[in-house]
C-alpha cells in the first residue's frame, strides 16, 4: 500500500547528516528514512566507514548512489550529485549543503563538538546522545535559539516521547505528580516455573506468587518485590541519564537521587506513584523516575514506555476511565496516562520536521545535574572511562541532584583521572579529575547562567 497522502511529502527535500550513523540508533533512523523521501541521508558520519557501507548494502542501497568523503570537498561534491557521502569526521562535513544535523554519537566530547559546529554553520540540531544533551543542552539550546534555529531532543527516545506526552497532559488541563519510563529491561515472571527472567537471564523466585498484586501495603510490597529480584541488574546510568533531560526541560526533579526502580505492572502505577500520604512511594509532587517493568504470562510488554501520573478530577468521570480499562488507583485520586512504545530511529523524521519548521519546544535549564557519585574509596590516578552498553563508569555512579556550584556532570568524567584521593559518597568536582575535554566543559559552563 502507498503511503497515505501527508503535508510533508510535498516538502523540499531536507539534507540530513546522522552521526553515530553505525550504531543500532543510526540504522533504525536510515532505514526508515527510504520511506520519507522527503528526508534525505546525504552525509554519514561514522569512525567505521566500510561498517556504513556495509550498513547501505545490507538495506538495498544502490553501491553507485553511495561515495566515500575524505574532504569536506570531496563530500560536497558527491552531496552535489545526489548521492550519500560516508564521511569519518566533522572536518570531511560540507557544512554548506546540510540543513539538519541528527547527532548519535554517544560521546560528550565528540558530540558537542558536532552539535556546536551545525550551529555555527547554521544547520539545526536533532540531539539523539542524551548524554550531550545532559552536560551541554542549555548551551546548545540558546546558541541554537540566537541563531534562528531549533535545538531539540529527538523523538524515538525516550524522553522526547516524554516530552510530547507531558505536552498532550498538560494542554488538557491534567495535574501531573509524577512522570518517569519503564526501564530497558523489563521482568518476566512465569508462575508455573516459580522464576523471574529479565533478558537472557533467569533467577528462581519461589515466593514472589504471594506478591503478584499490591495488596493494601503498597510500599511493603514493593519492597518484597525489590528483595525477590535484588541479584538482578536494574539501575542504568542510561535511565538517570534520560530523566535529567525531561528534568532540566520541565523544572521536575528527583525525589531520591539514585531514583526508585520499583517493580510495578502497569496497572500499578497510579497507586505505587501516589504520594507517601496516599500509601505510595513518592514524597511530594513534580517527581521524575524509572520504573522497572514486570509482565506475567499473556500480558503485553511496557516496551521501555513512558508514563504520567495525574491527579483525577471529577469521580464519576474517572470511574468512567477506569470502567473503559484505564489505569486508576485504588482509591480514584490518581490516573496513569502511558505510551507503551518507543520507536528509536523511525519516529525520529518527526523531530527533523519540527526542527526545520522550528517548532516551539520547552528550553532546557540547569535546574538539576546528572553528576557522579562514589561509590568506593577511588585513589589519585584512577582512570575513570564510560563503557558498556548501560554507559557506565567503574567506580562511580549517577546522581540526580539540585545543579549548584562545584560539581561535575557524570558524563564529563569520561577519559578522565583522579587528580587525588577520592572516598566514597563524594560527588565529584573539577578539581577531583583531570582531563577533562575542553569543549564540553566550556558548553556546560556557559549553560549554567540559563
Amino acid at each position: 500500500m502507498a503511503l497515505l497522502p501527508s503535508p510533508e511529502r510535498d516538502r523540499t527535500p531536507i539534507c540530513l547528516a546522522l552521526t553515530g550513523a553505525n550504531g543500532q540508533y543510526g540504522r533504525t533512523l536510515v532505514a526508515q528514512l527510504a520511506a520519507t523521501p522527503e528526508i534525505r541521508p546525504a552525509v554519514l558520519v561514522d569512525p567505521d566507514v566500510e561498517g556504513v557501507r556495509a550498513m547501505l548494502t545490507d538495506l538495498g542501497f544502490a553501491a553507485d548512489r553511495v561515495g566515500v568523503g575524505d574532504t569536506a570537498e570531496e563530500a560536497d561534491r558527491l552531496v552535489a550529485e545526489g548521492r550519500t557521502a560516508l564521511v569519518r569526521d566533522q572536518d570531511a562535513l560540507p557544512w554548506d549543503r546540510l540543513d539538519v544535523l541528527v547527532e548519535a554519537s554517544g560521546k560528550v566530547g565528540p558530540g558537542c563538538a558536532y552539535a556546536a559546529g551545525a550551529i555555527g554553520h547554521g544547520a539545526h540540531v536533532v540531539m539523539v546522545s542524551k548524554e550531550v544533551d545532559t552536560v551541554a543542552g542549555p548551551a546548545l539550546f540558546a546558541r541554537a535559539a540566537s541563531a534562528g534555529l531549533s535545538y531539540l531532543p529527538a523523538d524515538g527516545d525516550q524522553p522526547a516521547n516524554l516530552l510530547r506526552l507531558l505536552a498532550w497532559v498538560s494542554a488538557v488541563g491534567l495535574d501531573v505528580v509524577a512522570v518517569g519510563k519503564a526501564g530497558e529491561y523489563e521482568l518476566f515472571y512465569d508462575p508455573e516455573a516459580g522464576t523471574i527472567t529479565q533478558a537472557e537471564e533467569t533467577i528462581p523466585a519461589p515466593d514472589f506468587a504471594g506478591l503478584v498484586t499490591l495488596g493494601d501495603d503498597v510500599a511493603g510490597t514493593i519492597a518484597a518485590r525489590a528483595e525477590q529480584v535484588a541479584a538482578l541488574k536494574r539501575a542504568a546510568a542510561a535511565d538517570s541519564c534520560e530523566m535529567t533531560v525531561v528534568a532540566q526541560r520541565t523544572g521536575l526533579g528527583a525525589d531520591v537521587e539514585e531514583l526508585r526502580y520499583p517493580v510495578v505492572r502497569i496497572d500499578e502505577l497510579a497507586d505505587v506513584y501516589a504520594l507517601r500520604d496516599h500509601g505510595g512511594l513518592i514524597e511530594h509532587d513534580g517527581v521524575v523516575d524509572v520504573c522497572t517493568s514486570l509482565r506475567l504470562p499473556g500480558e503485553a510488554s511496557f516496551a521501555g514506555g513512558v508514563f504520567a501520573v495525574v491527579r483525577t478530577g471529577d469521580p464519576v468521570t474517572w470511574e468512567l476511565m477506569r470502567d473503559k480499562g484505564h489505569v486508576v488507583s485504588a482509591d480514584g485520586r490518581y490516573a496513569c496516562i502511558y505510551w507503551p512504545y518507543h520507536y528509536m530511529g523511525v519516529e525520529t523524521p518527526l523531530t527533523v520536521h519540527a526542527a526545520v519548521d522550528r517548532a516551539p519546544a520547552p528550553a532546557p535549564r540547569s535546574t538539576v545535574l546528572l553528576a557522579g557519585r562514589t561509590v568506593r574509596d577511588l585513589s589519585a590516578g584512577t582512570e575513570l572511562q564510560v563503557a558498556g552498553h548501560y554507559h557506565e563508569i567503574e567506580g562511580v555512579t549517577t546522581a540526580i541532584v539540585p545543579n549548584a556550584p562545584g560539581v561535575l556532570p557524570f558524563y564529563l568524567l569520561d577519559r578522565t583521572r583522579l587528580a587525588r584521593d577520592v572516598p566514597a559518597g563524594t560527588l565529584l568536582a573539577p578539581e577531583d579529575v583531570a582531563g577533562v575535554d575542553q569543549t564540553a566543559y566550556d558548553l556546560f559552563t556557559e549553560g549554567l547562567s540559563r
